[in-house]
Formats: structure tokens, C-alpha cells, sequence
């Protein structure tokens, strides 16, 4: 009896202890093999955070236009994240990226860190906006960058000078309603940098004799300021878009902004056709090439101006896109960092006068 009694206590005290056990183990954060199978299935592990921060040095500022990098400017400017850009040289140890622009370098104002030892996986970035004919010698600087910031389109890291960004507008607008209503004036120009040997000032000449154009700008002494400018502008069926060089992607804010944003349709002169099409819709725009002769180009933007239905077409990509154009440096900087998966890690531009003039 009391043999029996024994046994029967000892069961329940072993079930007991074992569930003692395993609550010990789990609480103390014990996971089984994966060959046991309970009830409930355990959750997966989170993940590691492997995010890379790239981070970017500004050399010196473009022209000696500084702007305020408190703070992570990228991502609580631009909502650009694990991007650091600072214009402190002293972080260039540290940086993934350095960027020089090119105006002072030609100029004698700044000069290569070559005297500094460079991470071996650090990247010099060129940058100009300018055109071949403003850049000059490029053939001391061979070896030394390993990306190309710049309007052209086959650059590293692509920089124009504008944009256009589908936009849903929603429903009820027209094409009329992007059109500014007060056209005074047929045709209008804003230019400062007049030289005779430029070729837009051959246009120019030649198209002021077969139609009135209203000039404006540092050239003829009629300055337009930020407020005047746009408003000046729209009151002009026709702005001259004319580019003071003929470059490859040479497309400034002479079309993207004095044009477009102030609601006159751009009679373009610059690179060819196909390359405006490549980032502005074909009927945005008039070519200057487009026509046999600058008396042929006169008489078309007469007539289109009396024809409102057609000149209205030239409005329709308005109902698609807005436009974007460059605003502030430090999100052209910024924006590098989306792209570092695409660079090419051994990259060295030995030619980089070749390649600008291409």
C-alpha cells in the first residue's frame, strides 16, 4: 500500500518539474531546435539594418553662393534619407563623395586637395553647368575625378536645368486656362551676354526686321528683377529661348523657366531638334531650325499668333506635366545619393576635356 502510494505521487511531482523546467528556459530566452513543433509558430527574426549613409563634402560652394547645411539638410529638406552633405573639408577622411566646381578650378581660385591622401574608394565629382566654350582647360585635370556632374543627359549625375513631372491636374481644366490672358507683345527676349559673334545675335537681327520683338535684360540696359520678370514675360506670345552656345543637352532656364513657367511658347535656338524632344514633348516648342530661313520663322509666328487654336496647342502638355527647374544646390547635391548603386567603382576620367567636347 504504501509501495503503491510512492508511485503514485511520483508521476504528477515529474510532470511537474519538467513544466518548471521549460518555463525556466523560456524565460530565459531559449529557443528550441527547429524540429520542435509547438502550437504556435515562432516569429521570424527582424532583420539587420544594413543601411549605408553616404556622405558628401562640398568642397566649396559654386560661385561663393553658400546656403545653410544645419542640421541633415537631405532628409529634412528633401526627404532624401541616409545622405550627410557637408562643406566642411576637414570631414574629407570620411567622405564617399567630394565635389569641385568647375568655374574656380579654370580660374586659379581653388585648387586640388592632390596634397591629401584619398579614400580608396572615395569619388571626385566635376561638376559645371556651363557650356564647352565656358569651361576652359579641362587637360590638367585628367586622372583625377571619377564622376561628371552636368546638364548633359549621359552625365554621372545628371544636373538640368529643368524638368517636367507628370501631374494629375484632375478634371474640369483646359488648355486655355495655362494660358496667360494679357498678350500684348508678339515676340520677347531677356539677354545680357550680347556679343556679335554669337549666332543667336544673327537671328536676332535678322528676325527684328520682319517682326517686333521687345528686348530686355543687362544687354539693352532694361533690367527685369525676380518680380517683374515672369510677369514681363507672359504678356509675349513668343519668348526667344536662344542659347549663347550650341551644345550637346545645352538646355537652360532660357526655355525651361523664361519660357515655360512664364507662358510663352519657346522659339528655341540651341542643340538639335531630337534633343529638346528628348525632354520636352515635340510640340512644346519652335525650332529655329525648322525653317529655310529666318523670313520663313517670321511669317509662321505671325500667323500662328492670329490663330488661337493653334497657337493654344502648343499648351497641351500643360494638362500633364509642371514643371521643375533648378532651384538650390544642395538638392542637385543631395540627389547623388539615390544613384550611388549605378556608379562604376573603378570609374577614372583620364580625358575629360574629351569627353565635355563630345
Amino acid at each position: 500500500m504504501v509501495e503503491l502510494c510512492a508511485n503514485r505521487w511520483t508521476i504528477p511531482a515529474v510532470v511537474l518539474a519538467c513544466l518548471t523546467l521549460i518555463g525556466s528556459l523560456l524565460s530565459h530566452g531559449f529557443q528550441w531546435p527547429l524540429f520542435v513543433t509547438f502550437g504556435t509558430k515562432m516569429p521570424d527574426p527582424k532583420p539587420v539594418d544594413v543601411t549605408t549613409i553616404t556622405t558628401i563634402v562640398l568642397w566649396y560652394w559654386p560661385f561663393g553662393q553658400t546656403a545653410a547645411l544645419k542640421g541633415n539638410v537631405c532628409r529634412e529638406r528633401f526627404g532624401i534619407p541616409n545622405c550627410i552633405l557637408v562643406d566642411d573639408q576637414s570631414a574629407f577622411s570620411r567622405a564617399d563623395f567630394v565635389i569641385f566646381h568647375n568655374r574656380e578650378l579654370i580660374n586659379g581660385q581653388q585648387r586640388l586637395p592632390v596634397h591629401l591622401t584619398r579614400p580608396q574608394k572615395q569619388r571626385w565629382v566635376w561638376l559645371s553647368l556651363e557650356s564647352p566654350a565656358h569651361n576652359g582647360n579641362l587637360r590638367p585635370f585628367a586622372g583625377h575625378f571619377n564622376c561628371t556632374m552636368s546638364y548633359r543627359l549621359d552625365a554621372d549625375i545628371p544636373g538640368p536645368y529643368g524638368r517636367l513631372v507628370p501631374q494629375d491636374f484632375g478634371t474640369g481644366l483646359t488648355v486655355e486656362d495655362f494660358i496667360p490672358k494679357s498678350k500684348s507683345s508678339l515676340a520677347c527676349w531677356v539677354v545680357s551676354n550680347y556679343a556679335p559673334h554669337h549666332k543667336r545675335t544673327e537671328v536676332y537681327n535678322k528676325l527684328k526686321t520682319i517682326i517686333p520683338v521687345d528686348v530686355y535684360g543687362g544687354a539693352v540696359n532694361k533690367r527685369l528683377d525676380d518680380k517683374t520678370l515672369l510677369s514681363t514675360i507672359s504678356r509675349c506670345y513668343f519668348y526667344l529661348s536662344f542659347e549663347n552656345s550650341i551644345s550637346r543637352d545645352y538646355i537652360t532656364e532660357k526655355f525651361w523657366y523664361n519660357a515655360l513657367v512664364g507662358g510663352a511658347v519657346p522659339v528655341v535656338l540651341g542643340p538639335p531638334r531630337e534633343q529638346y524632344e528628348a525632354v520636352a514633348p515635340k510640340d512644346s516648342f519652335i525650332h529655329v531650325d525648322d525653317f529655310r530661313s529666318i523670313e520663313e520663322l517670321g511669317e509662321f509666328l505671325k500667323k500662328l499668333a492670329e490663330d488661337k487654336q493653334r497657337y493654344a496647342s502648343y499648351f497641351n502638355w500643360r494638362l500633364k506635366y509642371t514643371v521643375e527647374y533648378f532651384k538650390d544646390w544642395r538638392e542637385e547635391f543631395c540627389r547623388i545619393c539615390p544613384k550611388v548603386s549605378s556608379f562604376q567603382t573603378q570609374k577614372v576620367y583620364d580625358d575629360l576635356d574629351a569627353w565635355e567636347r563630345e
